[in-house]
């Protein structure tokens, strides 16, 4: 999943260079988005392997 948060960064970033303003933000939101998800199962991985019984 990083990866897709990666990859549409580097779409925002490149649309945002050449002029499309609206396809950048929606890319960028795209990213935060997936990156948000990311890191709440990245979270959700570690309490998980942490617990102690």
């Amino acid at each position: 999943m990083l990866h897709y948060v990666i990859i549409f960064f580097i779409l925002s970033i490149i649309s945002g260079f050449l002029g499309f303003r609206g396809l950048s933000g929606v890319f960028a939101q795209i990213s935060k988005v997936l990156a948000i998800i990311f890191l709440v199962l990245f979270l959700l991985s570690i309490m998980g392997h942490l617990r102690i019984f």
